[in-house]
């Protein structure tokens, strides 16, 4: 049993010279420093009952020693894959004579214990090679020194091992239920609800789990290892340490080490030095969401793309030890999109169309007789809208349209012509569309560049209110409008009302002011005034002013909240 440990000193001593013998140590200070995890993270030995996380370059094999020190001793070895499959074996290593070499009574130097070590193969206990989550289990295993080999030979990658020698009483994983399968549900366009059977860690042994769900559109992940390095595949800069030589304390704040001393320097870990790895590591983000639910066992995965398949893994994890089980993942494909029916425009006649915030919808104008120009009217009433035209296919404009608009395009002979109109983030989108081959078609009134109402401060009174805005050099109607409002009245209402679509016809009688006709030869001085009356003292007043158009469509400046003086 004292060769036991004097091999396992071995291996957490640094090699400082070819003739150092085997120092003398506290027994007892030995036992402390075989508990405290922090002691093993610098060596290749894996500690009794916690879980060790590192990493592997490609064709480079990495060797860790378990000490069981007792015949007959139960034993469990869990290695995790976590984006790579892995080669690992587990032999029992035959240990040296302690005798030296000279008869001197001596333990022999360090580095020849080392050669003698390397040089035996050992009896191969268990294989194996894939990227599941796999375990060799004993409950009888002699008393000797454990070797575990792991090597990848696709690519540079991160691991997990766990191994004790109590895994009845352990029990680190969560165990699965009978049926560890993830079920849909309930599948939608935009929404998958997946329910799956709790764990018995939770409901017998009163562990805390917590159920963590992985969504992503790639393939299913065997264990939380493999997602947590997807998730990580985007970091800055990803050091790597070199092969053959010890993790620094760098390495250990990106391989999920807790160091002690770590984060007292920044600039340390600011301006790594190149000497700490062989490679900086550039990866691009990863379509993939982690999110952890607490203790349910249902969950609704929402704001997914319609007809796109999906892969769902849920992941339990024990709260106290941080290890984690995962379900049998499932897939699914989203709905499709509701096909939607194409509006047809009529040469000459107005159509007034709705578009869903943030969503499409197409229209369609297919010219009867030959024409040289096709003319486009768009009003804009209520938020900005995205406007393609496609003549046969092939892409003429793409703009965003507020307000009004007119393109004209060249045209062909039986040319159809594909709007498609996209709604923008804000919110919903009304507009009324004019298609035309007539050269002198109009459908809406021309506007001026500033379509607010000034009100003069000036003459204002307890009883009246006087506005101006400004006209076009075109003969048009205006009408304007009065709503008494509450004093409070917000600038979210106002905007709510903005809705420059609706027309004089859609407000009562007696909120009518007067309607006049107005036209400025001059565009600079085309300015009209009107004095409102019959107000009340201290009220506040909603004014809208519409300009009406030669088809009898009218268009509406923006709304201004006025105040009346209180006293006079």
């Amino acid at each position: 049993m004292v060769l036991l440990h004097w091999c396992l000193l071995w291996l957490l001593l640094p090699l400082t010279s070819r003739t150092q013998k085997l120092p003398t140590r506290d027994e007892e200070l030995f036992q402390m420093q075989i508990r405290d995890k922090t002691f093993f993270h610098d060596s290749s030995v894996i500690p009794d009952g916690a879980e060790i996380s590192s990493y592997l370059f490609k064709d480079t094999p990495r060797r860790y020693f378990f000490m069981v020190e007792e015949d007959n001793t139960p034993l469990s070895v869990t290695v995790t894959p976590c984006d790579a499959p892995l080669e690992w074996k587990l032999s029992l290593q035959e240990l040296p004579e302690e005798a030296s070499a000279d008869a001197s009574g001596d333990p022999e130097p360090l580095d020849q214990q080392k050669q003698q070590m390397t040089d035996m193969a050992g009896t191969e206990l268990f294989s194996y090679k894939g990227n599941d989550v796999e375990y060799f289990l004993s409950s009888s295993s002699p008393s000797g020194l454990y070797q575990l080999e792991l090597l990848s030979t696709e690519k540079d990658t991160h691991f997990k091992v766990y191994a004790t020698t109590t895994p009845e009483s352990d029990q680190p994983y969560p165990e699965l239920p009978y049926d560890p399968r993830v079920d849909v549900t309930s599948l939608g366009r935009t929404t998958v609800t997946l329910v799956w059977k709790p764990s018995p860690t939770a409901s017998l042994l009163k562990q805390p789990i917590e159920y963590c769900v992985v969504i992503n559109k790639e393939h299913n992940f065997k264990s939380l290892c493999g997602v947590e390095a997807k998730l990580g595949a985007d970091d800055a800069f990803m050091m790597a340490p070199k092969p053959g030589l010890d993790f620094s304390l760098f390495d250990f704040a990106h391989f999920g080490f807790p160091t002690d001393n770590l984060g007292k320097d920044r600039s340390f870990l600011a301006k790594p030095s190149p000497k700490m790895g062989r490679h900086v590591y550039w990866k691009p983000k990863v379509d993939i969401q982690k999110i952890c639910i607490g203790n349910k066992n249902i969950f609704t995965v929402s704001d997914l793309k319609p007809d796109t398949q999906y892969y769902f893994d849920v992941f339990m994890v024990n709260t106290n030890s941080n290890l984690s089980t995962a379900y049998v993942g499932t897939f699914a494909k989203t709905k499709e999109e509701a096909k939607q029916k194409t509006v047809e425009l009529k040469d000459g006649r107005v159509t007034d169309v709705f578009v869903k915030r943030k969503r499409t919808k197409f229209l369609r104008f297919a010219p009867v007789s030959p024409h040289q120009k096709a003319s486009f009217f768009i009003h804009s009433c209520l938020n900005a809208v995205q406007v393609q035209v496609r003549r046969d296919g092939k892409l003429l404009l793409s703009q965003n349209v507020e307000g009004i608009r007119q393109f004209q395009l060249r045209g062909k002979p039986k040319a159809k012509y594909l709007i498609r109109l996209k709604g923008n983030k804000k919110g919903a989108s009304t507009l009324k569309i004019l298609a035309t081959t007539k050269p002198n078609k109009q459908a809406f009134p021309s506007l001026p560049q500033d379509t607010r109402i000034k009100a003069f401060d000036k003459l204002r009174t307890c009883s009246s209110i006087t506005v101006a805005w400004l006209g076009t050099q075109e003969r048009r109607k205006f009408c304007i409008y009065r709503k008494e409002v509450d004093g409070n009245y917000s600038e979210d209402q106002r905007r709510r009302e903005q809705n420059r679509c609706l027309g004089p016809d859609t407000r009562k009688k007696s909120e009518k002011v007067l309607c006049k006709y107005f036209q400025g030869q001059n565009l600079q001085k085309a300015v009209t005034t009107e004095t409102i009356k019959d107000l009340q003292p201290g009220k506040s007043y909603l004014l809208d002013v519409y300009v009406v158009g030669p088809g009898g469509h009218s268009v509406k400046y923006q709304s201004k909240v006025v105040k009346t003086r209180k006293v006079c």
